[in-house]
């Protein structure tokens, strides 16, 4: 197991290798003016050409990324050009707010989609089913930034109950939560209907029932407890998603997360900010799925005398 974890670690190195290629090169073919918007208005064109030159803006393409990728394997990921701030420091700085407002999410969508996935796996084909269905498809096909306005305009702006924006306290991660929240649950009642469906329809599931076992503990101990891996998937592959892709919600509720982040990055040209935030979220993203994996070890012995055996 300890030899898979570490063959893990190692397939990141190619990974992010290849993804601070793109996004830098991206960058690069943007165009924009970084000198621009790092130099007030007034900036006489002795400035620009200076600042130019100590940006290395003159240089090939290939020497200013070879550059970059020296200063990443010695653990330097650059300044930002905005703030002039370390962007390892900065993005570690983001990473609590984001985590708060994923992690919470993550939590309203399983409150929400698990019972409601095994309700409608249990009632197929009526009226129940289909209510829960359209509730998911709903929730897939809603932007995200429409639904936090929604969400904004009623709970913030009629009823006066919760703040619009910013992160001073708990109840400023509602909003935020919740527009997250209800897309993730979407996808994972979809998944959990699924998996529970293929589930109930296994002998083990009738033998435990001639038995004498319970409806619920069949259903929650025999059924849920086999159907977990799938909805595991779902759930590592969402937390996934929004520790690095929650920015419209970052940026509607102005929530200072990694998403917000890299939205005003970009927008600004930071091409140190956006490609060091985006190689610090792939490595988030690898360890996030490296977790999924070690939880089916511990869901299946199957699974984990296979990485047993890889090892």
């Amino acid at each position: 197991m300890i030899r898979y974890v570490l063959k893990r670690l190692l397939f990141m190195i190619p990974t992010i290798l290849l993804t601070s290629l793109i996004i830098y090169w991206a960058m690069d073919l943007a165009g924009g003016d970084v000198v621009g918007n790092m130099l007030p208005e007034n900036a006489t064109q002795e400035q620009r050409d200076a600042l130019t030159e100590e940006l290395g803006l003159n240089d090939p393409f290939v020497v200013r990324y070879a550059r970059y990728m020296a200063g990443l394997v010695t653990g330097d990921m650059g300044v930002s050009y905005k703030t002039g701030k370390d962007v390892f420091k900065t993005f570690m700085e983001r990473l609590p707010m984001t985590l708060a407002l994923g992690g919470t999410a993550l939590i309203v969508a399983c409150i929400i989609s698990i019972p409601l996935g095994i309700y409608t796996a249990l009632n197929q084909n009526t009226w129940k089913d289909t209510t829960g269905m359209v509730f998911a498809l709903f929730g897939v096909s809603m932007p995200n930034f429409w639904l936090g306005l929604m969400l904004m305009l009623i709970f913030a702006v009629k009823l006066n109950w919760l703040p619009s924006q910013g992160a001073d306290g708990p109840k400023y991660l509602v909003l935020p939560a919740l527009t997250v929240g209800l897309g993730l649950a979407a996808l994972i009642t979809r998944t959990t209907r699924s998996a529970m469906l293929d589930v109930i329809r296994q002998d083990y599931m009738t033998t435990a029932k001639a038995k004498g076992a319970s409806h619920r503990r069949v259903i929650y101990y025999h059924g849920l407890k086999n159907a977990m891996i799938p909805i595991v998937t779902a759930i590592g592959m969402q937390f996934s998603l929004v520790m690095t892709g929650s920015a419209l919600a970052e940026v509607v509720f102005s929530w200072p997360g990694i998403g917000r982040l890299v939205f005003e990055s970009i927008d600004s040209r930071d091409i140190p900010m956006v490609t060091g935030s985006i190689i610090l979220c792939c490595v988030l993203m690898s360890i996030i799925n490296l977790i999924v994996d070690l939880i089916y070890a511990f869901l299946d012995p199957r699974i984990k005398a296979q990485y047993s055996n890889k090892g």
